[in-house]
């Protein structure tokens, strides 16, 4: 991406160049450092994160300059399968500032966004600086959530959001937002988010911290080669049937899930037998799994009529994984399914802000949604708290 000629050119004044946007380059890094000396006291990008994101992560990395000098930078992030764009990092020099170039900046943030076929661009901000809060807020964007002490000096920081194509619908339940704790607990987090939103006045993070493992304890099916088992529909039911929620399990095909995973006939065995003893709990709480697929259509039905959908998913578009995940469903529009998703890769620089409401495009969500080679298709619909169950 070269310099822009498609966005409007700022009045900086007849003392000074204008300032123009170009793509970063190796070349660009001692600059880079530079800026970040003069911007940030803490929370500093390295010279090492300068040289991943230009070489190997899936970003957009572009400077502002004037007079052949660097006025600062703007850094967007994109993760694999998602429609969603970060700004993560915008810094203007203190000498160059009240020149336009944050907001030339900031313009062209979203422009890369737009150019990427994203649905929303978001970021984070310190609470207490108001003038960058200020620029953001005049250019759209909505502060959604407070994160404390998210800054190394314990400052706490505003998430902000700026729709490019997409508008939540306010009509669909609000769900509270929990990541998992371990590598395997995907559905035990992904239920604890969905009952907070189906009980009154509860939020999954003030939950029980071990009633993730319970839940996995309850709900795990050993389907994995090695490691930890991971948690099937039928578990999961129970295990929000068990706390009070009417449930529904909708699993498109019959009998013990993810044996395709598994070339051991005595582990194969085992798969088989605690699937029985699942459909067996599940008979006798009066539950029965639905036959059929999983669409956007259906789940967005469903959040309409009150229900919080978890969906298994295949990893492999976010991470190139073949590995079965579980996630919620948020919402649903003619572009997009929105899900809040319980994994925060580190190696992926994504924090929770990446895992909120994450846009699935609609058009991809036949791959994402199905697992394994028969492409099993599975949801858990969990509705509101009707009482306590034994």
């Amino acid at each position: 991406m070269g310099p822009t000629d498609t966005l409007p050119r700022l009045d900086v004044g007849d003392a000074e160049p204008a300032p123009t946007i170009r793509t970063a380059l190796p070349s660009d890094i001692d600059a880079l450092l530079r800026v970040e000396e003069a911007c940030f006291e803490t929370d500093r990008l390295s010279r090492r994160s300068f040289n991943y994101f230009l070489s190997r992560a899936r970003a957009e990395l572009f400077v502002a300059e004037a007079g052949g000098a660097i006025l600062g930078y703007g850094l967007v992030l994109f993760h694999r399968g998602t429609a969603l764009a970060r700004l993560y990092s915008l810094a203007v020099l203190p000498e160059a500032q009240g020149r336009g170039v944050a907001q030339l900046l900031l313009l062209h943030s979203e422009q890369t966004a737009r150019t990427h076929d994203t649905v929303a661009i978001r970021l984070e901000v310190r609470a207490d600086n108001a003038r960058a809060i200020g620029l953001y807020t005049r250019q759209g964007y909505k502060p959604f959530q407070t994160l404390h002490h998210y800054y190394e000096d314990d400052g706490d920081a505003w998430r902000m959001q700026k729709p490019i194509r997409f508008v939540p619908d306010p009509e669909f339940p609000n769900i509270p937002y929990l990541h998992q704790s371990t590598d395997f607990t995907c559905g035990p987090a992904s239920l604890i988010m969905a009952m907070a939103a189906r009980q009154q006045d509860s939020d999954a993070t003030e939950m029980d911290p071990d009633e993730e493992l319970r839940i996995w304890r309850e709900a795990t099916t050993v389907f994995m080669t090695s490691g930890h088992g991971g948690c099937g529909p039928h578990g999961l039911a129970l295990a929000a049937h068990k706390r009070g929620h009417p449930v529904r399990t909708i699993v498109s095909e019959a009998g013990p899930l993810f044996l395709d995973t598994v070339r051991d006939s005595k582990k194969k065995a085992v798969i088989e037998r605690v699937h029985a003893g699942f459909e067996a709990d599940m008979a006798a709480a009066g539950l029965q799994a639905e036959s059929g697929g999983v669409t956007p259509d259906m789940l967005e039905e469903a959040l309409r009529a009150g229900w919080v959908p978890l969906i298994l998913i295949s990893t492999y578009l976010f991470n190139r994984e073949k590995t079965p995940h579980w996630v919620v469903v948020t919402g649903v529009n003619d572009k997009v399914v929105l899900v809040h998703d319980p994994d925060m890769d580190d190696d992926l620089s994504k924090t929770d802000v990446d895992c909120v409401h994450v846009p699935i495009r609609r058009t991809d969500f036949e791959r994402v949604a199905r697992f394994g080679k028969s492409r099993l298709q599975a949801a858990v619909l969990v509705g509101r708290k009707q009482g306590n169950r034994a």
